[in-house]
């Protein structure tokens, strides 16, 4: 009898194993890999659990499916991974897959986004995708920043939010003749700030601006001799000292309230002060 069958003519049960796995390398990179798995009594988990490569990758491999996984790069490092994991030639094993994957051609990465396994390579973000997200925060917090800027910090030509929405135009007061018996104040028109961070602004009936800015406390401005019809904007009138040739006259408010288009040179003053309703 010959040495190499028993009774039954079946060959001896290592021959079997070594034929399996000779055979199933004839059939490729992944009949081999399964084989010996298979050889060794390791499941596609347990082999997964050692090489931290998703069950259905393995399967993948095993079927000789490289085109199916995500690119040439995760074919090759799969196959090294599960030949590494196995105790059998890796290079054997990457040249093998190389040599198959160019027969096969290039073939375009393939991601299936339903759902993240440990250890899967095609879940982790591209570094483009994450210098992207990156740029796109950086964006929106400028913009937030100004948005509040703006808000917050409106432009000096600008009154208050406030003022905005109370700003009504009010007519320049009749003028009425003085009482005989009082001195009308003459001389240069003067205005001071009582309080810190006044916003004023101060234009002729041209609309050309005069002065303009937040005033600071005790800070003075004085009416140019030459202005053509001075006027005042302002949030603030009650906070505005005024004076005529020194002498100080009726505030333009006695309340906070937003104030448009008042005539601010002395004959206008001098006439509110005399009875002139005050805007």
């Amino acid at each position: 009898m010959d040495d190499s069958e028993d009774g039954t003519g079946t060959p001896p049960a290592n021959d079997v194993d070594a034929a399996a796995t000779l055979d199933a390398g004839a059939g490729g990179v992944g009949a081999r890999l399964r084989a010996e798995r298979e050889r060794q009594g390791l499941s596609r988990a347990e082999v997964g659990e050692r090489t931290k490569i998703a069950e259905r990758h393995l399967d993948t491999i095993e079927e000789g499916r490289f085109s199916d996984l995500p690119g040439r790069t995760y074919a090759v490092g799969f196959a090294r991974s599960y030949a590494r994991a196995l105790g059998i030639d890796e290079t054997e094993i990457v040249e093998a897959v190389r040599e198959e994957m160019g027969v096969a051609g290039p073939q375009a990465p393939v991601r299936n986004l339903d759902y993240l396994e440990p250890g899967d390579p095609a879940r982790v973000p591209s570094s483009a995708l994450a210098w992207g997200v990156g740029g796109l925060l950086v964006v929106v917090l400028l913009v937030g920043f100004f948005v509040w800027r703006g808000f917050f910090m409106p432009a000096s030509e600008l009154p208050p939010l406030e003022a905005e929405r109370k700003v009504a135009a009010t007519p320049p007061a009749a003028a009425t003749a003085a009482p005989a018996e009082e001195t009308v104040p003459e001389g240069a028109v003067t205005f001071t700030a009582t309080v810190d961070g006044i916003w004023v602004k101060f234009y002729d009936r041209n609309n050309r601006q005069l002065f303009q800015k937040q005033m600071a406390l005790d800070e003075s401005f004085t009416i140019p001799e030459d202005a053509d019809g001075p006027q005042v904007w302002t949030g603030r009138p009650d906070a505005l000292k005024i004076t005529i040739g020194g002498r100080e006259v009726a505030p333009l408010a006695t309340e906070q309230r937003t104030i448009r288009n008042v005539p601010v040179d002395a004959a206008s003053l001098n006439a509110r002060a005399s009875g002139a309703s005050v805007p």
